[in-house]
């Protein structure tokens, strides 16, 4: 038995031993998390209460612990700033004492949460600079905790953090665009697909990392959570068949594609075109076979129909150029 969870979900401490403020500390603040107020400023307060958590998991039985880090907690100025001793040291804590009990630490190492300066130097990930930023967190989690954790995730659920931050603008940096949402800015054709591909980049460079300079001391494995909806034709017709394979391509094979093959799926490129970035020679070399192991959240499965979507098509609530199956209509 595995539990899971998110930093926004269950750290709290939000200012605490130096952390800086993050992306989700100033979009909650700013009333995006609800109407009533609803932050991330106490949570749980697993910061303060870990070994109590620790110690109701062994309890249960729980076997695997996958826990994400706070990249505001480790570097709370990105690249700009130095490593916070109390954030690395935090997190010691729990891998030692999880080990202690017999659980095995999963670490994830970004699940939508970075410091908000990154966003203001940048605009995060519409930016290739943020490989870069997040290539240092990696190394530095390599480095700090490579020694004991066996398991690592690169960046959780990379797709359905792109499709809520910049498709609907529903989570931060909330940017979207009609139809698709009301933002104050933003473009729903575009910056998601921008996002996404470097979101891919940022992993495999960090794979690349990890491969070469970590895994042959310290014996790990690295991969990436897929946020995975299984599609199955509604008939046996080969328009219903193309149109599931085409839907799994943009939800799911956006992720599994370039990180197994080092490219992304035909389908994407046929309904994309242009607007779908391409990989170079080399972070095809480096994206392929960048995963040792992969998780998928595997919640929902669809009956596909290509007539259901072509009467989204006609209707407007897709684009034509996304195929009609591509964005979640």
């Amino acid at each position: 038995m595995t539990l899971s969870h998110e930093v926004l979900q269950v750290e709290g401490a939000y200012l605490e031993d130096s952390k800086s403020l993050s992306n989700w500390d100033v979009f909650c603040h700013s009333g995006g998390c609800g109407e009533n107020g609803d932050n991330g400023d106490i949570a749980d307060d697993h910061y303060h209460l870990f070994l109590r958590d620790i110690e109701e998991m062994y309890s249960l039985g729980i076997q695997a612990y996958k826990f994400s880090v706070s990249w505001c907690r480790i570097l709370p100025r990105g690249t700009f700033g130095e490593v916070n001793p109390a954030g690395i040291m935090f997190y010691n804590k729990i891998i030692d004492n999880l080990i202690l009990r017999g659980i095995v630490p999963f670490v994830t190492i970004y699940h939508a949460e970075f410091p908000q300066k990154l966003e203001d130097k940048y605009g995060s990930w519409l930016n290739p600079e943020m490989q870069e930023e997040f290539l240092y967190l990696a190394e530095v989690c390599f480095k700090s905790f490579g020694d004991r954790v066996k398991y690592w995730i690169t960046i959780n659920e990379a797709k359905l953090i792109v499709e809520y931050a910049y498709l609907w603008g529903t989570t931060p940096p909330s940017r979207c665009s009609e139809p698709f949402g009301k933002c104050f800015d933003g473009n729903s054709d575009v910056e998601p697909i921008i996002a996404m591909h470097n979101m891919l980049l940022a992993h495999g460079r960090a794979a690349k990392l990890y491969h070469e300079y970590f895994q042959p001391k310290q014996g790990g494995s690295v991969g990436l959570t897929v946020y995975a909806d299984m599609y199955e034709p509604l008939t046996d017709r080969e328009l219903d068949h193309e149109a599931a394979k085409r839907a799994f391509a943009f939800h799911s094979g956006w992720t599994f594609d370039p990180s197994i093959f080092g490219d992304y799926p035909e389908e994407l490129k046929e309904c994309l075109g242009n607007a779908l970035p391409s990989f170079s020679r080399d972070e095809k070399n480096f994206m392929k076979n960048s995963v040792d192991l992969l998780a998928s959240t595997i919640i929902r499965q669809y009956m596909l129909r290509i007539v259901l979507i072509l009467v989204a098509l006609q209707l407007g609530i897709v684009q034509s150029r996304f195929c009609g199956d591509g964005w979640r209509a």
